[in-house]
């Protein structure tokens, strides 16, 4: 729908991944997973922005088909003694003007796994939320909103091909692993074949703007939140 010029000019991107697993010191509680997220020498600059944001960072990216060229970055330790931060708000500018704003946290009292996508163009726009995956919101200017569901005939051909139920069967994140694994061996096997991949997954190119973009978000952080280009 973006590619295809359906929002028209895209405008608005807004992104939140909230969680509240870390809500207390569990780095200091035996927690393994807690431990080595907290943990500078091991998890590296970042802890939020880079745990869960890059996630939702890549998000953005990905659907719109516009990278992120410069952050406005506001990380906080909530827990006291926590090395890395637990939250995270920057504003975003992305390529050909686009505006966002992404929201990462891991203190966000009573939420599970909420990462959460509404983009607006200058004809309409849509939202999706990780914990509905089936459903994709569509909103067309002047006109009712639309709920477009996974398995159906209405599909675009990418979304049909990453669809491995028919409808009203609950799909998600493993399944979406399995979309990935299946993408790159189908590229294995077209470059086998002299053909040119297709590329439909992260790769390195996906893995090297992640670590940027903690990096620079974290910079700017520092900086009394200035914007730091990626």
């Amino acid at each position: 729908m973006v590619q295809g010029g359906r929002l028209g000019d895209l405008r608005l991107c807004l992104i939140e991944y909230t969680q509240d697993w870390l809500m207390e010191p569990l780095e200091r509680r035996g927690n393994r997973q807690a431990t080595w997220r907290m943990d500078p020498a091991r998890a590296g600059l970042g802890g939020s922005v880079a745990d869960i944001g890059t996630h939702a960072a890549n998000l953005l990216e990905y659907v719109t088909d516009r990278p992120i060229e410069a952050v406005c970055a506001d990380l906080t330790s909530f827990v006291a003694g926590r090395l890395l931060d637990d939250d995270a708000h920057l504003l975003l500018r992305l390529a050909g003007g686009a505006k966002g704003t992404l929201v990462c946290s891991q203190i966000a009292c009573g939420e599970e796994n909420r990462l959460s996508l509404r983009i607006y163009g200058s004809q309409a726009g849509l939202e999706w939320h990780q914990e509905e995956p089936n459903t994709l919101l569509f909103k067309p200017a002047g006109r009712p909103w639309e709920r477009w569901r996974t398995g159906h005939g209405y599909m675009g051909a990418a979304a049909r091909a990453a669809t491995r139920l028919p409808p009203g069967h609950p799909e998600g994140y493993l399944e979406a692993f399995a979309n990935i694994y299946r993408a790159f061996m189908q590229d294995v096997r077209r470059v086998a074949s002299g053909q040119p991949p297709l590329r439909d997954y992260p790769g390195v190119h996906e893995g090297l703007r992640g670590l940027r973009f903690i990096a620079q978000a974290v910079a700017s952080s520092r900086a009394g939140s200035l914007w730091q280009s990626l």
